[in-house]
């Protein structure tokens, strides 16, 4: 974790968690190893975002993960200005990006963008991953965040 994401989860906030049916565990497994992995088929070898039991463009139900590069461009983005949830009105304002995997089939993930939540932000710009450790505690198990950050020099 980088000194710029150490606080930017604040407490309060529910912990994610796989659903039961363990469709995105590999997901959360990989974000723990600081691995950005995403689904793709086996049979027709198209990535998609966000997991499901079935492929959307072949319709087969022979899906695998694989680990993609953690750089994308930014597609699209909003700065927040009011919460969604009570533990995060002293984080605000923050910023909630669209970003998309071209290493990955052009899929999209959203996520936060780290830094200078009122800094100018172009869409097109490069951005990286920050892998952001929780030790979880209680019933709480340890995870891990993708946030993003612009690349310098994009």
């Amino acid at each position: 974790m980088t000194d710029e994401t150490s606080s930017y989860l604040p407490a309060g906030l529910p912990a994610p968690a796989a659903n039961v049916d363990g469709l995105e565990s590999p997901f959360w497994e990989g974000t723990r190893r600081h691995e950005l992995v995403v689904q793709r088929c086996n049979d027709c070898e198209t990535y998609q975002w966000g997991p499901e039991w079935i492929c959307h463009h072949c319709r087969s139900f022979d899906l695998g993960w694989t680990e993609v590069p953690p750089r994308g461009v930014l597609y699209s983005w909003e700065r927040v200005w009011y919460p969604v949830h009570p533990a995060l009105q002293a984080k605000l304002p923050y910023m909630v990006v669209l970003v998309e995997l071209p290493d990955a089939g052009n899929i999209r993930m959203v996520g936060n963008l780290v830094g200078d939540a009122e800094a100018e932000v172009e869409i097109g710009a490069a951005v990286e991953a920050v892998f952001e450790d929780h030790e979880g505690g209680g019933d709480v198990e340890p995870y891990t965040l993708v946030q993003w950050r612009v690349v310098e020099g994009s």
